[in-house]
């Protein structure tokens, strides 16, 4: 029994107590930690392009995504406010180390607390089977440097002209990494 619980676990990361919480004493708990992290299913892929449309002019293709989701080392979550999606993240794990390769939040969940949500459970999934976790961010965006310096990443290099931008050219990556051991 315990052992279904476990893998159930892996699907769905939620806290009843919260919810209890939520209920009986509604200002210990904020709207963040109300949200749950759950495994990526195909049906979400409608509402994860739509957010990825919305927040980048150089969107992940449908044909992006299902790659993603069909490796099989990697693993994709999304955090849902109720019942709808407000943000994703792809993780990469292979020889003792984890690649965020995307990291999304809905507009209208940004600056609330949901990317950090999502980094922390990432980081820990990672915990688990790597030594290290990588990834890139543009130079242009500072509040997800912010976050990131704030979780631990320190910048270890630049990857030059990385990113497509407008009028046919390229803006640079910061490369980052966190030890987890």
């Amino acid at each position: 029994m315990f052992a279904l619980l476990r893998c159930l676990k892996d699907f769905v990361t939620y806290d009843a107590d919260r919810e209890f919480y939520a209920k009986v004493f509604p200002e210990s708990v904020t709207k963040v930690d109300l949200m749950r992290l759950r495994k990526m299913r195909k049906t979400d892929f409608a509402r994860v392009l739509e957010i990825e449309a919305k927040n980048y002019r150089f969107p992940w293709s449908q044909e992006t995504f299902k790659d993603c989701f069909a490796a099989l080392s990697y693993t994709c979550w999304v955090c849902e406010e109720g019942d709808k999606v407000v943000g994703y993240g792809i993780l990469s794990i292979a020889a003792g180390e984890a690649h965020i390769l995307n990291i999304s939040v809905a507009p209208e969940a940004q600056g609330l607390g949901v990317g950090r949500k999502m980094m922390e459970h990432l980081i820990e999934i990672a915990r688990k089977k790597a030594q290290t976790l990588f990834l890139e961010v543009r130079v242009s965006n500072t509040k997800a440097q912010a976050l990131y310096e704030s979780l631990g990443f320190n910048e270890i290099g630049i990857r030059k002209n990385y990113y497509p931008a407008e009028n046919n050219s390229r803006e640079h990556a910061i490369m980052l990494a966190l030890e987890l051991l």
